[in-house]
């Protein structure tokens, strides 16, 4: 029944609907892959896994967050094969299915089935097996680090030295051993690596010892246990382009069997990984229901016979899904890839490297990518997956604190672009210094004086404590919030004095200068996407502090109330007539195509829908010639979330279109490398966000505005969370909003 127009609001909170179950639909193959690029992701946990079936073999590549070697690249664990030798390779049916509503990959070849999945409660992989005819089969452990291999200047992205690789910069070997049908392989590192290397370039040896350390004798290793399976030796073989070691396990009687491999990082606790931390029925059971139930926090549906819409959802969903296999990692799912890179001579034919091969590195974070993968995660209610990036940052804080003071003699925390998984910025994008210059700044031309998208992670932060109140561990972030927000009143009152003779302008405030505009606009006086991120942060701040009765006290209050003072306002100009955002009051020069200019819009929301400047919003969209230059849908580009914030929805819909467009590979949210590597997922997380804000945004005091930017022609049901504890179902056909 029609309840009320477009332009009415019908608003519908989950705690008073009974909501039916929400089962997403299976992704289905009928033919085999041609190779790894046309596997197919599946996980749990802090596991990923490339799955597909090449000439009637099974094969897997299994990676795990937190597999960094002393060069600092993120190592996949291996790869496994499964040859069944009763089977005719021409046998039909074939059939593989990822079972979205159990997290699982279900595989028939003939007369046989296979099931593979992760645990979610624990680093395990469950691989079961069963055949209705008896046959010999083999499971195989196959390593490409079973020797050294030296790094090649060709390949130095994968690792932090870039192009100041080291000439002996090597990738050792791992050690692997058989014990009857156990078999153990682990990585060890050694203690000195590119942490170390990296301290002494950025002329930081006197504090090395306060410095965080994640890499120096780190071990990574794991242990395949094939119950019913003899080993039967080793073999050599090359897979696309890297030649590989292979232990191989046999059983001579296969009908039914079930292998469990266990991946460790001697950073997580409670694993010992010598057995399995539970049995695969026990499993299957808890991690099937924990997916049913990630389905039911949220999701997007339709029933129209839209292709276009159908496609959007569909790759909203198994990208979401992509994220959720890193639920609870201690390490971040990175921007470039994820856990699910694969054979890279399949992303550039010249890339004829291992499958640890990814550009833009493995332990390195390039920030303003990595916000991507983040932000949808609140509006999809997936905080609980926000964890690590956060707790990411609160182990970084130490050493962005004491970097700080060692530098410029002032407090806060400095957390720059590019930053290693150790804090400090990578050693090839710091640059060359003059003796005696500032040490503390990356001479770097796109990445000079670039710090503060670590506010983005507070303000998710932020965002999360006003979404899961105290549910959400929010008291302990709190010092890393503070720290930054220290970090730029202190430093740009420290450089002012410096420069000139005061610490702030005549009407008392801060001098941003040198600053930038992202990547783009740089040695900017008073960029505009850092005035918002310190103006939005710290009045958000105050408001939770306050609600929480946390360090209210008069000190504080004072402080953050005297910095709201101190910030600038935004920058505007004036373009044909019409007041626009200014990226900077000044610049010297522009080195990227992002647009800083909308940061005001999103992510920090000071222009938009709802808002009483959202003209302004709209006149930089479409009248900045910068912002129209600039403008796509490639890669990490955010003009389909601007343009849904703005409330401009022809723009917002054709944009979306082209960034949920099928990738090149045959998994659909396998996107191409953009600025990156594939599979790339700043892609994947902009299309997400984008679709997001087009179904729901909300005004300034948390009331929703739904369907903001949606196309009337498009029908869809949506359940997305909001502030205050929120979560808003809504539905609408042919234009009218309608009860569920």
């Amino acid at each position: 029944m029609v309840k009320s127009s477009l332009l009415s609001i019908l608003l519908f909170v989950a705690t008073a609907l009974q909501a039916t179950e929400y089962i997403p639909k299976d992704y289905v193959w009928t033919t085999q892959s041609k190779n790894s690029s046309e596997s197919m992701p599946c996980g749990g946990h802090d596991i990923g896994m490339n799955v597909w079936v090449e000439d009637g073999d099974i094969l897997f590549y299994a990676a795990q967050s937190g597999w960094f070697d002393e060069n600092n690249t993120l190592l996949k664990a291996g790869r496994w094969r499964i040859h069944l030798d009763q089977l005719n390779q021409s046998i039909i049916p074939f059939r593989q299915v990822l079972r979205l509503d159990e997290g699982a990959i279900y595989i028939t070849i003939g007369d046989t089935k296979v099931r593979i999945w992760a645990d979610v409660f624990s680093p395990m992989i469950y691989v079961e097996m069963a055949s209705q005819h008896t046959g010999r089969a083999t499971v195989s452990y196959e390593s490409w680090r079973y020797k050294d291999r030296i790094v090649s200047k060709a390949e130095c992205q994968q690792c932090s030295y870039k192009w100041f690789l080291p000439k002996d910069c090597t990738t050792f070997a791992d050690s692997i051993q058989v014990d009857g049908n156990r078999l153990s392989f682990s990585h060890q590192n050694r203690e000195l690596t590119v942490f170390d290397f990296t301290v002494n370039r950025e002329h930081l040896d006197d504090i090395k010892a306060q410095l965080y350390n994640p890499l120096g004798g780190r071990e990574m290793r794991g242990i395949m246990t094939v119950p019913g399976f003899q080993f039967i030796g080793t073999t050599y073989g090359t897979y696309a382009s890297t030649d590989y070691q292979s232990w191989n396990f046999q059983n001579q009687h296969f009908k039914k069997a079930t292998f469990t491999i266990s991946l460790h990082v001697d950073e997580q606790k409670g694993n010992n990984n010598n057995s399995p931390l539970t049995n695969a029925r026990e499993s299957r059971k808890r991690s099937s229901q924990w997916w049913h139930d990630y389905w039911q926090r949220s999701w997007i549906q339709t029933d129209s016979q839209n292709s276009e819409l159908t496609r959007i959802i569909r790759n909203y969903e198994l990208f979401r899904y992509m994220l959720a296999c890193n639920a609870y990692g201690q390490w971040p799912t990175k921007f470039n890839g994820g856990l699910f890179t694969f054979d890279p001579v399949y992303v550039d034919s010249a890339s004829t490297f291992t499958p640890d091969y990814r550009k833009w590195g493995g332990g390195t974070m390039t920030a303003q990518n990595q916000r991507l993968v983040y932000w949808p995660m609140l509006k999809s209610g997936d905080i609980d997956m926000m964890k690590a990036q956060f707790d990411t940052y609160l182990r970084l804080l130490p050493t962005a604190t004491v970097r700080t003071k060692y530098y410029w003699g002032h407090d806060g925390a400095s957390f720059t672009e590019q930053l290693e998984n150790f804090g400090l910025p990578n050693p090839a994008e710091y640059g060359k210094h003059l003796e005696g210059s500032d040490y503390g700044v990356e001479r770097n031309a796109w990445l000079e004086y670039e710090w503060d998208t670590a506010l983005e992670f507070c303000m998710m932060i932020l965002q999360a404590d006003q979404q899961q109140g105290h549910l959400f561990d929010y008291p302990k972030y709190v010092p890393l919030i503070e720290q930054c927000l220290k970090f730029f009143d202190e430093h740009y009152q420290y450089q002012a004095k410096k420069m000139g003779a005061k610490a702030l302008t005549d009407s008392g405030k801060l001098v941003i200068f040198p600053g930038s505009g992202c990547e783009t606009y740089k040695m900017a006086y008073n960029p505009s996407s850092t005035i918002a991120a310190l103006q939005t942060v710290n009045q958000a701040f105050i408001k939770i502090q306050e609600k929480r009765a946390l360090s209210v006290d008069s000190s504080f209050i004072q402080y953050h109330s005297s910095l709201a003072n101190r910030i600038p306002e935004i920058p505007l100009r004036t373009i044909d007539g019409d007041a626009c955002i200014a990226p900077a009051i000044a610049w010297a020069r522009i080195q990227n195509v992002e647009t800083p200019q909308l940061y005001p819009v999103f992510p920090w929301r000071i222009y938009g829908m709802g808002r009483p400047q959202l003209q302004i919003g709209r006149n930089t969209y479409h009248k900045d010639p910068h912002v129209i230059a600039m403008r796509s849908s490639k890669g990490w580009k955010q003009d389909n979330i601007w343009a849904a914030c703005l409330g401009l929805t022809d723009e917002a819909k054709q944009l979306t279109i082209e960034k949920f467009a099928d990738g090149p590979y045959r998994f659909p949210a396998f996107w191409e490398s953009g600025f990156d590597w594939a599979p790339d997922h700043n892609r994947g997380g902009s299309a997400m966000i984008g679709l997001q804000e087009m179904l729901l945004q909300e005004k300034p005091d948390g009331t929703p505005i739904l369907f903001p930017a949606w196309p009337k022609e498009w029908n869809v049901s949506f359940k997305l969370h909001g502030s205050n504890g929120q979560v808003i179902e809504a539905s609408i056909v042919n234009g009218l909003v309608i009860e569920d």
